[in-house]
């Protein structure tokens, strides 16, 4: 008797959005599996497979039948079950809830409690549930779904009562949610059919037999469909094991991760036939992945013409709009070809080639015919634009925010006591940075804001420095993206961060839970990142004051600059805290550890953190820890006090040992914070020594306070670096 089968589900659809198909593949994959997992069905290996065309799991070795499964049913407290010694009204409700004699009620924890083995459910009988289940947690990945067809279907939910089926008459569906029976008393509701396009088939296979699933005005079988054009024929399945290689013979690569690693293979080999090495951005080619059936390759040409144009300009148009990859040559520069992938063989490739050069060609002589009158107009009509443009209501124009980027960068160009050249470049820079938002390059390409700035640069007089600021001033853009590589493109860039920070929270548009429209929190992590990343040792605080009393609306205040302060510090604990920045993860006890001491200058809060990670690392960390929060509590509840420690009081060996160790390590100053907490490490013997042979809690007041002198000086050490007391010990 067979006890296990693999099990195939496919939905085939008409061409899914590439940023839908493998969300939607994983999704149905982590839905049926789970599914089973929860309702204890053992099953082997799951494979996803999608294609623009279809979503598909594959599972092996599912079990055919459920196990027996031990349910405990909790009824009334046992003082409401029985009255007299005779069960009340309660107790026998729940017998017959039970389908048992009272006498078989068992007790426990106060309560009544029936515990039964139920037999298990055959697999195929469990799955339709499991695949509405799975259906509903795919629907949330997809805000905006299609209705098709008469819009709907019944779906079996269970079975409806006598009564109900002797009442209900509906011969037709009026609208959501009427309810049928079948035969048999099996509730059937209506259901409207959303999905994210029309589906055209539904494949469920256990093993040799069909599971049936009724979904989409569709009833499940065994049949699937290979490549439109290619194998447009029915295939008809016998067993899930037949199911990749039955679509492979269909012209359908139905595995995501080899198709992709084809299409890479097919790429590189066509750009060395070009002479040139491909630029494979990831994320472009898991969209071309998501996009094609049956990859292949081809090549097309662009004119040299538009090798005027800057090679940023190009990628954008043959990549993010056409999903075409570009070629570059061993020195870097842009070769006049790209390549794409193609979803079918053709029997005349050339026509292919033309279209796809056809449908470059016009782009790119609009990109160079904006980039021409751009060159042609010069810097006056953008300068207009600057002033009679908005940036934010509140906060006035383009012109008003760029001043005061320019007024924040000057700061800190002071503050890192740049030479007066460097300034002027760092003022020239941020008087510059917005200017090519208004150029017809940026308004066709809004992604290359500030690349196309540093292009224009030359023309509008600047130095490269300038310019190469102008350039980066955005960045990073992104977690993980660099940051700029220059100290004038950092000041920039810090100074236009600053200034939206600042100005956002002073007119109380703060980010919330679940919008963030002005990108505060990107904005918030690439000043941490530049402050931290760039060696530049400014105070957040400090920083942050300065832009907020620039605003020209809003709220200026202490609330303010607190609430700003505390925005950033919590960018960076999500930024820091479990990151292998410094080998083993960082725990939120590290972070905490520094965060205790206040510290606002985020490149010493870094080499405090760095510092602080590797002294977990030494045998003494845990004894040493976990005596500095005992030292915490005692002084906690002892309260304040200032005076000095008088060694000619102390009354036992332990405490003259402590205060000549906190002696020694107050006379050698170490060279950084790492070799401070080294010098800690030391402090565990006579610490050790004296809380287990000193009380300091004494009797006599005038040895209790200098013992509690001494336990202050040893906390003062404990937070030096960071407060030891927050760490694990």
């Amino acid at each position: 008797m067979t006890t296990s089968a693999p099990l195939l589900i496919e939905i085939g659809c008409e061409d899914l959005p590439a940023r839908y198909v493998m969300p939607l593949a994983d999704a149905l994959a982590a839905g049926v599996t789970g599914g089973l997992a929860k309702r204890g069905i053992a099953l082997g290996a799951a494979r996803t497979l999608a294609t623009p065309r279809r979503i598909a799991v594959l599972v092996e070795a599912v079990a055919v039948q459920q196990p027996d499964q031990a349910l405990e049913l909790v009824g009334p407290a046992t003082s409401a079950a029985l009255k007299d010694g005779q069960p009340t009204p309660a107790a026998l409700g729940f017998a017959r809830k039970c389908g048992v004699d009272f006498s078989q009620i068992g007790e426990k924890n106060g309560k009544l409690r029936f515990a039964r083995l139920e037999k298990g459910k055959a697999t195929a009988s469990l799955l339709p549930e499991i695949f509405e289940e799975t259906l509903k947690s795919m629907d949330e990945l997809v805000p905006k779904r299609m209705r098709w067809g008469e819009g709907g279907s019944f779906v079996a939910t269970g079975h409806m009562p006598p009564e109900r089926r002797a009442m209900d008459g509906t011969a037709g569906v009026t609208g959501q949610g009427v309810d049928r029976a079948m035969d048999g008393g099996e509730s059937l509701v209506w259901k409207e059919e959303t999905f994210v396009r029309p589906v055209q088939w539904l494949l469920a296979l256990l093993g040799p037999d069909v599971v049936p699933l009724r979904r989409f005005g569709l009833e499940s079988g065994r049949l699937s469909y290979g490549h439109r054009f290619h194998a447009p024929a029915a295939i008809s399945l016998a067993d899930p094991s037949a199911y990749v290689e039955s679509l492979r013979n269909a012209k359908v690569w139905s595995e995501v991760a080899t198709r992709k690693a084809e299409i890479e293979r097919q790429i590189k080999a066509e750009a060395a036939k070009i002479g040139g090495t491909a630029r494979i951005d990831a994320g472009l080619l898991d969209e071309v992945t998501a996009l094609v059936e049956w990859p292949v390759v081809i090549s097309g040409r662009i004119e040299e013409r538009f090798l005027e144009l800057p090679s940023e300009v190009i990628v954008a148009t043959v990549e993010t709009n056409q999903r075409y990859f570009t070629v570059f040559d061993g020195a870097g520069k842009l070769l006049p070809a790209f390549i794409t992938i193609a979803n079918i063989e053709s029997k005349d490739p050339a026509q292919i080639v033309q279209g796809n050069e056809r449908v470059v060609r016009p782009r790119l002589s609009d990109a160079l015919f904006f980039w021409k009158q751009d060159l042609k107009a010069g810097l006056a009509p953008l300068a207009d634009k600057l002033i009679h443009s908005t940036f934010q209501a509140s906060l006035g124009g383009y012109a008003e925010k760029v001043g005061r980027v320019e007024k924040a960068a000057n700061r800190v160009a002071f503050k890192l006591e740049l030479s007066e050249a460097d300034r002027i470049e760092v003022a020239k820079a941020a008087q510059h940075s917005k200017y090519d938002l208004f150029t017809k390059m940026v308004y066709e390409f809004p992604e290359l804001q500030g690349l196309i700035g540093a292009y224009y640069a030359s023309n509008w007089d600047l130095s490269p420095k300038a310019a190469n600021a102008i350039r980066e001033h955005y960045l990073p853009t992104q977690a993980g993206t660099p940051i700029p590589s220059t100290v004038e493109g950092r000041i920039v860039a810090l100074a236009d961060k600053l200034d939206t920070l600042t100005g956002i929270f002073a007119i109380g548009q703060k980010p919330t839970a679940s919008k963030d429209p002005y990108a505060l929190r990107r904005a918030a992590l690439g000043i941490l990142r530049i402050l931290i990343e760039g060696r530049l040792p400014l105070d957040l605080r400090v920083l942050l004051k300065e832009a907020l009393d620039e605003q020209p609306a809003g709220k200026r205040d202490e609330a303010t600059l607190k609430d700003l302060l505390s925005f950033v510090q919590e960018r960076h604990r999500a930024w820091r805290v479990g990151s292998t920045a410094f080998g083993a993860p960082i725990t939120v006890e590290m972070f905490e550890a520094v965060a205790a001491l206040g510290i606002t200058q985020p490149l010493d809060f870094e080499a405090r953190l760095r510092a602080i990670h590797g002294f977990l690392a030494l045998p003494e960390a845990a004894s040493l820890a976990a005596a500095h929060k005992r030292v915490r509590n005692v002084l906690k509840q002892a309260g304040d006090g200032d005076s000095d420690v008088d060694a000619a009081k102390f009354e036992s060996e332990a405490e003259s040992g402590l205060y000549a160790a906190l002696n020694a390590v107050n006379a050698n100053p170490a060279s950084d914070y790492a070799e401070r907490l080294k010098q800690l490490a030391g402090l565990k013997a006579p610490v050790d020594a004296f809380f287990t042979g000193v009380m300091v809690m004494a009797d006599d007041p005038v040895v209790r306070a200098n013992r509690l002198a001494l336990l202050r000086q040893l906390d003062r050490v404990c937070r030096e670096v960071a407060d030891i007391s927050c760490l694990p010990g």
